[in-house]
C-alpha cells in the first residue's frame, strides 16, 4: 500500500520534497506562492483535525480552450493573472486534468469540451507544477466524455479483444505518464477511468472493467519504479447514494485484484444523497479494503443566471433538490460540508476536487457570436465535429458551456468569495452578516378564489441564521379565471432597509380532491390498497425530485416476481349535480409490463382512462374528460399494475367542474 505524500504550496517545502529534475517528475522552475490575505467575504466553519496533506483540488481541464477563446482571469486585486496562480493563492494544492486518447476528427477538428488530449494536459500540468501544485491525471480511456451514461471505446481500439485493449490501455497509460513526467509535470495521482459505474472503454461487464483497471494500475506502478516517484492510483465511480452498489464495486475490485490506492467518488448534492451516507459508504470501503477515499468531483451553483445563452445543467427549471442556497455563500457551504464529510472518514479520507471552477462564458454578444469560438477552440461542452464519435448526444446538442453558473469565478473572470473556502477550511472565517437568500414561496390558488399572499418571508443570513421579515407586495394584476403562474415582487423590511423578494402565484383548477398531492400527513381521506401485499414499497415519499407539486407523492416499487398491484382512491361527496373531469400526474420506469389506469365512479356510471410510465420525470397526464353526477358523489382513483423491478410516483389528483 502506498502512502499519500504531502502536497505543497510554499516554495521551501516544495524544493525540499521534490528537488526538481527527471526522477522527481517536477519542474525546477517553481515560483514562490503565498496564500492571499484578502478578506474572506464568506463564513466558514472550521473542520477540526483537517490534515495538512488533505487534497484541495480543482479540475480546470477547459482552461486552455477558454484562454484561446479570449477568456481572461483576474486576481483579488482585479489584475489579470494566470488562473492557476490565483487558485494556488487561495489554497488549492492539486489540479485535476482529464485526458482523452484522440478527441479530434481526421481533419484535426476538436470534439470540444476542452479538446483534452495529452498535449493539453502537459500544457496545463506544467503551469500547475510551476506554482507548487500536484497534478491528478484523469484518463477517460475514450476519445470524448466518459460518464455513467456512456463509456465509449477510443477509435483506435475499435474491434480489439479485451486482451488487446488491456495491452493498449497499459501502453497508453505508460507512454502518457512518461511524457508528462519528462515534461516536468508533478503527477501525484492518476485516475484509471472516469465515473466507471457502468463500464469503461466500451466494456460493460464489471469483470472486464476490472481487468482493464489492473493493466492501468500496473502501468502506473511501472512508472513509479522507473522514476522513483510516488503516484497514487485512483478508481472513480458515481452515485454514492446507492450504498449497496458502491460496496459491490469495492468487493469486486478486491476480487479481481485491482491494485489501486484511492476509491474516488463523484458527489453532486443535487443527485447523490446525504452527506452522512457519503461518509458511511466511504468509511466502510476504507475500513473493509484498507483503501484511501476521496471525492473526485463536486460542484454547486452560486446563481441561476445563464452567462452564454446555452442551457445550464442546473437552472430554475431543473427538477432537483437544493440543499444549499444558490449563492456564493451557499457554494462555499457545500464545499466545506463535502470536505468535512470526507475528513470524517479519518486518515483514509484524503481530499476533494471541485469540478471546472473556471469554465465561464467566453466573450461574445450572443449565442451566434460565441458559436464559432466553441467550434474552433473547443471551449463549449461539444463541437459539431464530435458528431462522428457521439452522434446521438454531441451530434444533436453541441454548443456552449452548461456549467458557467457553477464556476468559482464570475462571468467576467473575477474570483468569487467562495474560492476562499479552500484557505479557511482549517481555521474558519467570518465576514459581515448580511441577508444571503430567502425562501421564495409558491402560493397555490384555485380558480376564482381570493388571492392571499404571505405576510412574512423567511430570509437566511450568510452566517446560517434565519429570520421572518414582514413584506409589502407591489401592486399586481392576476386573472383568477386562467390557469398559470405569475411572479409578484415585493420588499421585505430588514430593520428599516428594503430587501427585494418575490412570490409565485400559481392559479390552478378548482379541485374537490382532499390532500390531492399528499402533502398533509393525514391520509384518512384516501383508501390505498396494496392488493395481495404485492408491492415491495408503497408509501408517501417526501422527495421534491419525484413530486410534481410540493415535495410529496405516492411512491411504488416492487421486486415481486409476479409484479405489483395497488389502488388509490377517494370518494368526494356534496358536489353540485353536473359534469366533472378527473386527472392525475404520474411518472416512473423499468416497467417491462404494465396495466395502469385512472378511474371514476358515479351514479351515472363508471369511467376510466389508460396510461403508462416511461421514465423518470417523463410526466404523464391521463384525463377523464366528462363524469356526470346527479347525487353529488364521485369516487376517483388510480389502479396500478406493473412488473417486477418497476417503480413510479402518483401526484396531483384533480377533480374539477366542467363548465358547459
Amino acid at each position: 500500500m502506498k502512502k499519500l505524500i504531502p502536497l505543497i504550496l510554499v516554495i521551501a517545502m516544495l524544493l525540499t520534497a521534490c528537488g526538481g529534475g527527471k526522477d522527481s517528475g517536477t519542474n525546477s522552475n517553481v515560483q514562490n506562492v503565498t496564500i492571499t490575505d484578502a478578506p474572506s467575504g464568506i463564513f466558514v466553519t472550521p473542520i477540526e483535525g483537517l490534515s495538512d496533506d488533505f487534497v484541495l483540488g480543482c479540475d480546470v481541464s477547459s482552461l486552455i480552450a477558454e484562454e484561446n477563446s479570449g477568456v481572461k482571469y483576474y486576481n483579488e486585486d482585479g489584475e489579470e493573472q494566470d488562473l492557476l496562480l490565483t487558485l494556488a493563492e487561495h489554497g488549492v494544492n492539486t489540479i485535476r486534468i482529464r485526458v482523452w486518447n484522440n478527441p479530434f476528427d481526421a481533419n484535426g477538428n476538436g470534439y470540444g469540451g476542452g479538446n483534452n488530449d495529452l498535449a493539453t494536459a502537459i500544457a496545463i500540468g506544467t503551469r500547475a507544477t510551476q506554482y507548487g501544485m500536484g497534478v491528478l491525471i484523469d484518463f477517460h480511456y475514450s476519445d470524448f466524455w466518459a460518464d455513467p451514461a456512456k463509456q465509449m471505446c477510443p477509435k483506435a481500439w475499435e474491434g480489439m479483444t479485451l486482451e488487446e485493449k488491456q495491452t493498449a490501455l497499459y501502453d497508453f497509460t505508460y507512454d502518457s505518464l512518461k511524457q508528462l513526467l519528462d515534461a516536468g509535470v508533478n503527477v501525484t495521482m492518476v485516475q484509471v477511468g472516469n465515473e466507471t459505474t457502468r463500464g469503461m472503454s466500451g466494456e460493460n461487464k464489471f469483470s472486464s472493467v476490472c481487468k482493464l483497471m489492473v493493466y492501468g494500475c500496473n502501468a502506473i506502478d511501472k512508472i513509479e519504479e522507473e522514476y522513483s516517484k510516488e503516484i497514487l492510483s485512483v478508481v472513480h465511480f458515481t452515485n454514492p447514494e446507492d450504498y449497496d452498489q458502491y460496496i459491490s464495486f469495492a468487493k469486486n475490485l478486491d476480487k479481481f485484484e485491482v491494485n489501486y490506492d484511492i476509491f474516488g467518488s463523484s458527489y453532486y448534492p443535487y443527485w447523490h444523497g446525504t452527506l452522512d451516507n457519503l461518509t458511511k459508504v466511504l468509511s466502510d470501503i476504507a475500513t473493509t479494503y484498507n483503501k484511501k477515499v476521496m471525492v473526485t468531483e463536486v460542484s454547486y451553483a452560486y446563481t441561476m443566471e445563464n452567462g452564454d445563452d446555452f442551457g445550464n445543467s442546473i437552472s430554475e427549471g431543473s427538477t432537483i433538490e437544493l440543499p444549499y442556497a444558490t449563492t456564493v455563500q451557499g457554494q462555499a457551504d457545500c464545499i466545506r460540508d463535502v470536505a468535512a464529510a470526507v475528513a470524517a472518514v479519518g486518515e483514509a479520507g484524503v481530499g476533494i476536487c471541485y469540478w471546472e471552477p473556471a469554465w465561464i462564458p467566453i466573450p461574445g454578444a450572443d449565442y451566434e457570436e460565441r458559436l464559432p469560438k466553441w467550434e474552433k477552440y473547443g471551449s463549449g461542452w461539444a463541437s459539431s465535429y464530435a458528431a462522428e464519435y457521439d452522434p446521438d448526444d454531441a451530434g444533436v446538442w453541441y454548443g456552449g458551456c452548461s456549467w458557467d453558473n457553477q464556476a468559482m469565478f464570475d462571468f467576467e473572470g473575477k474570483p468569487l468569495a467562495s474560492l476562499s473556502v479552500f484557505r479557511f477550511l482549517k481555521t474558519g472565517a467570518t465576514t459581515d452578516v448580511v441577508i444571503d437568500s430567502y425562501v421564495r414561496e409558491e402560493v397555490k390558488i384555485r380558480l376564482k378564489q381570493e388571492i392571499i399572499l404571505p405576510e412574512t418571508v423567511t430570509v437566511k443570513f450568510n452566517d446560517g441564521s434565519t429570520k421572518d421579515l414582514s413584506v409589502t407586495w407591489d401592486p399586481y394584476e392576476i386573472d383568477t379565471t386562467v390557469v398559470g403562474k405569475t411572479t409578484v415582487t415585493g420588499k421585505a423590511d430588514n430593520s428599516g432597509e428594503d430587501y427585494a423578494v418575490s412570490c409565485v402565484v400559481n392559479m390552478v383548477e378548482l379541485n374537490y380532491v382532499e390532500n390531492d398531492s399528499f402533502e398533509d400527513e393525514d391520509l384518512s381521506m384516501w383508501t390505498i390498497t396494496n392488493i395481495d401485499e404485492s408491492m415491495t414499497e408503497l408509501f408517501v415519499i417526501d422527495k421534491s425530485t419525484d413530486a410534481v407539486s410540493g415535495t410529496k407523492s405516492l411512491h411504488w416499487y416492487t421486486t415481486s416476481a409476479t409484479g405489483g398491484h395497488f389502488t388509490c382512491e377517494q370518494t368526494i361527496t356534496g358536489l353540485k349535480p353536473g359534469t366533472y373531469k378527473f386527472s392525475i400526474v404520474l411518472h416512473g420506469g423499468d416497467a417491462s409490463e404494465q396495466d395502469i389506469k385512472i378511474y371514476a365512479k358515479s351514479d351515472s356510471g363508471e369511467y376510466e382512462a389508460a396510461t403508462q410510465v416511461t421514465a423518470w420525470q417523463e410526466l404523464q397526464y391521463p384525463v377523464i374528460a366528462e363524469i356526470t353526477t346527479t347525487d353529488g358523489t364521485i369516487t376517483v382513483g388510480a389502479d396500478v399494475f406493473t412488473g417486477t423491478g418497476s417503480w413510479g410516483n402518483l401526484d396531483d389528483f384533480i377533480l374539477a367542474p366542467v363548465e358547459k
